[in-house]
């Protein structure tokens, strides 16, 4: 296989086209027969024509892939040398890890692969779980045995949605495989379409390790400065300034309050405390950092409703317009956005909400919250809201004139410390 390798001959499959697969897909497809697979059959059609609506991959990059077909036909798998799967790792409505699109992507790639292949997981996932969860359902529909007539390798995804800077070709990948010889193909074939290199993990469950603690470890220190936020806003400074003081520091970690969202920083803790707890440990502090950030959102909405108290509102009924519903600034992603929290608050109190973000789909929206949004700014009456809350700092929101929105004596508050301190009511 690495002969193949080495000669341009390897045949590629990506499973999985989302934010983590398409932008693999593109950069194999540059230079080897590669297969990108998903089961939406728009996703694929757009592509085709050359629109990513993730925004993760340009015209130009898609036109690039020159070697890169799209499939949604199980049997374009049947010749593939080494499988890459990007596949989401969500967790369900307790917390739980949900394996259900690992397991299903893992019975694809084992019905089609053939003696040598190689399955490289990409998917954040527990220490285990690859060798454990996975390999098992490869072999079952493969009739193949792990090791002995196929391999397996995982090189953790580290995609950031929106993130011109740290693309796919520039970061340091971490590989791994469950073989000497397998991790020095991992490692080669990625090094193939890397700039920055590769960090060769020892084994698989090193790698599915460091991994989800990347992201534990943000987690954890946004916990923290959320927890300092509320303990400020007691005392009553401003926490901003607090976080700007205590920077001048040369070791100090800048990290800022907020909402913790997404499909990585607010999921993957549970993957890593899901396998402590079936090892009879209890992960304290992951999960007390957990608790405090998925408390947010409503601990917004009860700060915003405080404050239009304060300004002899009528709370029930009132007009709330809510910039941004993505789970971060500047992408169109929805997953797992805790600004859905602070709206879901919000409504408790009895307010009405708007949804304005230029960057989300409202079909979309629709589909997952079932709430409405608009895109357009001439969809919003002026003078029409009781209260304005800055939900995420998309660059159309700093140069926003939101008072043309508000009604005279309107609350302002600002969760992403995106406005100057004089011209909001409230702040993280």
């Amino acid at each position: 296989m690495l002969q193949k390798l080495q000669n341009g001959e390897i045949k590629v499959a990506l499973i999985g086209l989302g934010y983590v697969g398409l932008p693999l897909a593109v950069e194999f497809g540059k230079k080897f027969d590669t297969v990108g697979f998903d089961v939406k059959a728009e996703r694929l059609e757009s592509l085709r024509h050359g629109v990513d609506t993730t925004l993760e991959t340009s015209p130009a990059d898609l036109k690039a892939a020159k070697y890169l077909k799209y499939s949604c036909n199980p049997e374009d798998l049947k010749d593939r040398d080494v499988f890459i799967v990007t596949v989401p790792t969500p967790v369900d409505q307790y917390n739980r890890p949900d394996l259900t699109p690992l397991y299903k992507a893992s019975e694809t790639v084992g019905k089609a692969m053939k003696p040598g292949a190689v399955v490289v997981y990409e998917s954040t996932v527990y220490p285990g779980c690859t060798e454990e969860e996975c390999v098992p359902v490869l072999e079952r529909f493969s009739g193949l045995k792990y090791n002995v007539d196929f391999f397996c390798g995982y090189s953790p995804e580290r995609i950031n949605p929106g993130d011109k800077e740290h693309t796919l070709t520039r970061i340091l990948k971490i590989t791994s495989g469950s073989t000497p010889e397998t991790a020095e193909l991992v490692d080669a074939l990625y090094n193939r379409i890397l700039q920055s290199g590769t960090h060769r993990a020892s084994c698989i469950k090193v790698a599915e390790a460091a991994k989800v603690i990347e992201n534990s470890q943000r987690d954890l220190n946004i916990a923290f400065v959320n927890e300092l936020a509320k303990i400020f806003h007691l005392i009553g400074i401003d926490t901003s300034e607090v976080l700007e003081a205590a920077g001048t520091k040369w070791n100090f970690l800048k990290f800022r309050p907020g909402l913790v969202g997404g499909h990585c920083i607010g999921v993957d803790p549970y993957y890593l405390t899901h396998k402590a707890q079936a090892l009879g440990y209890l992960p304290e502090v992951i999960l007390a950092g957990r608790r405090i950030n998925d408390g947010m959102g409503k601990y917004v909405a009860t700060e915003v409703v405080k404050l239009m108290i304060k300004k002899e509102q009528k709370v029930a009924n009132a007009k709330v317009l809510v910039l941004g519903i993505t789970f971060k600034e500047n992408c169109p992603d929805i997953r797992n956005s805790h600004v859905v929290d602070v709206v879901r608050g919000l409504e408790e109190f009895g307010c009405r909400v708007d949804i304005y973000d230029p960057w989300a789909d409202p079909g979309e929206v629709r589909h997952e919250y079932d709430l409405d949004s608009v895109r357009e700014l001439s969809a919003l009456k002026p003078g029409e809201y009781d209260a304005i809350v800055l939900a995420v700092s998309h660059r159309q929101f700093a140069t926003l004139d939101f008072r043309r929105f508000q009604k005279s004596h309107a609350v302002v508050f600002d969760i992403k410390g995106l406005l100057p301190k004089e011209a909001v009511d409230g702040r993280l």
